[in-house]
Parts: C-alpha cells; sequence; structure tokens
C-alpha cells in the first residue's frame, strides 16, 4: 500500500470537473491533492453547498488565465487545463503522487485554442515518452480496451496494423498482471467487420491483419482469442468469459461498456511508467454550477487508481518498469490473484456463440 496521495485534475474549469473533483474528494476516505483555481474551486463549493475547505484533502493552486462562468468555456483558459495535466504527471513520475484521477477537458475548446488535443491517452504518453498506450475502460462487469481511440471512422482500417495490434496486446497483458493482479489474463479480440469478415465476404481484416497478430501474442505466451464477432462479444455469456476484451475502435468497445455502467465506470490509460485513470463522461456544461453534477465515476476513478496503485507498488519496483512495458515481448511479474479486481474469466469458455468465419444469420 502507498501512502502518497491521489493528485485530482479538475478539468475544464466552466464544466461539471471542478464540482465532481470536490465532491469525489470528501466521498472517498484516500488522501487526495486536488488541482486547480483556489477561488474557483471555492466559489463551486459555496455554490454547491459543499465544505470548504474540504476537510480530508489539500488544494494545489493553479490560476485561471481568465475567470469562467459555468457553461459557457473560454479557450485562453486551455492551457491552464494542460497545466494542470503537467502538473500531476510531474507529481506521479517524482514519486509525490501515487496515481492521477482526471476530471474531463473539452477537445474543442483546447483546439480552438490553437493547441493539437486528441484527448488525454495521447497527450500522456507524449508527455512521459510512452510509445505504445491503450486506453480501457472499466465498468459493468467488463473490463474494455481499443486498438485505436479518438479516429475518424473512415481511417479505422487503415489505423490497424499487425504490429500495433501486437502492441496493444503485450500493454493489456501487461498491465492486467502487474495492476490488476490477474496472473494470467484471458483476452477477447474484437474483429472489425461484420461477422468479424465472415471468412473475408466482409472484409479481410480478420484474415490478414487481426488473426495473425492474436497467432503472434499467442507465441510469445498472451493468452488471446479471438477475433471474435462483436455483436455477440459482448452478450454476457461469453463476454464473462474473459478478463479483458479488446476492440477495434472507440465506439464498437465503449458503446457496450457504457450501456451497461454509465456514469459508474472509469477511463484507465495503461502503458505509462503512471497510473492515470478517468471519468467515463465528459463536461456536462448543462449540468455546471447546478449542484446536480454526480461524482459517482470520479469516485470509482479515485479508488480504482488507489487500488491500481498498490498492486503495482507491490509486484513491481518503478525503475524499470517502462522499458518492460513498451517491449513487443513484455513480460509481467507474476501477481496475486486473491483481489476484488481480479477476474479469472473462468467458465462460459465453449459457449456456442461463432467465432470469426462461422456462418451466421
Amino acid at each position: 500500500m502507498t501512502s502518497a496521495p491521489i493528485a485530482i485534475t479538475s478539468g475544464e474549469p466552466a464544466g461539471i470537473g471542478p464540482e465532481i473533483a470536490l465532491r469525489a474528494a470528501l466521498a472517498t476516505e484516500r488522501p487526495c491533492v486536488v488541482l486547480g483555481d483556489r477561488a474557483l474551486l471555492e466559489q463551486t463549493a459555496r455554490s454547491t453547498g459543499l465544505a470548504w475547505p474540504p476537510p480530508n484533502a489539500s488544494i494545489r493552486h493553479e490560476a485561471l488565465a481568465e475567470p469562467v462562468a459555468p457553461g459557457h468555456p473560454r479557450a485562453a483558459n486551455a492551457r491552464y487545463v494542460l497545466r494542470l495535466l503537467d502538473r500531476a504527471i510531474e507529481g506521479c513520475l517524482a514519486g509525490e503522487f501515487c496515481a492521477m484521477a482526471t476530471a474531463p477537458v473539452h477537445k474543442a475548446v483546447i483546439n480552438e485554442a490553437g493547441i493539437a488535443f486528441s484527448g488525454h491517452t495521447e497527450y500522456l504518453a507524449a508527455a512521459t515518452a510512452t510509445r505504445s498506450v491503450v486506453m480501457m475502460l472499466v465498468g459493468g462487469g467488463l473490463r474494455v480496451a481499443l486498438a485505436t481511440t479518438h479516429l475518424p471512422l473512415a481511417k479505422v482500417a487503415a489505423a490497424i496494423t499487425a504490429e500495433s495490434l501486437g502492441l496493444t496486446l503485450d500493454v493489456v497483458h501487461h498491465d492486467l498482471r502487474s495492476r490488476f493482479a490477474i496472473p494470467r489474463p484471458h483476452i477477447a479480440v474484437a474483429g472489425l467487420n461484420p461477422h468479424a469478415g465472415e471468412s473475408g465476404y466482409l472484409g479481410r481484416e480478420e484474415i490478414e491483419v487481426i488473426g495473425p497478430a492474436v497467432a503472434a501474442a499467442r507465441a510469445r505466451g498472451i493468452d488471446a482469442d479471438g477475433p471474435w464477432p462483436a455483436d455477440t462479444l459482448f452478450v454476457p455469456v461469453r463476454a464473462r468469459a474473459f478478463d479483458a476484451i479488446v476492440a477495434m475502435y472507440h465506439d464498437q468497445g465503449l458503446a457496450p461498456l457504457k450501456y451497461a455502467s454509465f456514469g459508474h465506470g472509469v477511463n484507465v490509460t495503461l502503458g505509462l511508467p503512471i497510473v492515470r485513470t478517468s471519468v467515463d463522461h465528459g463536461t456536462a456544461f448543462d449540468l455546471a454550477g447546478t449542484g446536480r453534477a454526480d461524482p459517482a465515476s470520479m469516485l470509482a476513478s479515485i479508488e480504482l487508481a488507489a487500488e491500481l496503485a498498490a498492486h503495482e507498488a507491490s509486484i513491481t519496483p518503478r525503475a524499470g518498469r517502462e522499458g518492460v512495458r513498451n517491449s513487443s515481448l513484455a513480460r509481467a511479474e507474476e501477481g496475486a490473484r486473491n483481489s476484488s479486481l481480479a477476474r479469472a474469466g473462468e467458465g462460459a469458455r465453449d459457449s456456442p456463440l461463432p467465432r470469426a468465419g462461422e456462418g451466421r444469420g
């Protein structure tokens, strides 16, 4: 168990981030530091009836560029939003924080400021010089990782290569072992096309790219299985057979997960040299300032971040972690299975649901 606090970034200042960061910090028993503009956080607390200052969390001040009204974002504050992330990253790398849990940001507002920004996942990878990161959401009894993240659908097929999918499987396998304490993760891989390509009649990516990547991962000792037709992979009897599912694109994986757990799910960035979690929702400008923002996902993010950090600290020394995680031959140290996060994925492996290439209606 680590004694360092968790850094909570308060996100887009005009959204619900400041409120849910404070509400979650008040609700958790984990030691926390809330990063944000002190005046903004105090105004948020007083307008929503929350205790100020929070009795069980400290505030790390970063100044806004311009005053902000709830629901009305300003591009001038984009660099403030990124400074919160930078401060949390620096603290995690230095051991000041054991993990970071992030409130939502608004990509369009940051881009309107002239800063190219496609999301937390990509930003964290660049900031930590990490070659390969994976976006995973946890909730509703599922762990769903993405082979591609924030891409237009028209660009997805070209972005999936045997090498990139192999790296994704390496990262998922490694972090399920080192952070989720699952000794031998069983990982399902979804197909890209309807019916997983129907033996090539509906697309050849499963035959030429996804299938070979899965076979190569199995040769490296990863218990990967697929490609599976995505429409039946998320049927409960099938999904329960796996410790994680790798989806090929954003909505293929996150639509079923958010249906099962929206408002309570957690976004985890795998592959980083630090632990980072986040909420499963956006900035909700329509709720900002109303006092009705639900902190459940933020609270779940804090709790999961603490568990992941504790598991990793008990298994793997921080030194040398990054090189192992980013190797295409990644191997993780053996971890304990006796955790509330560990789910063996046993049973239902002989389901009659079809695999790639098997005929379906």
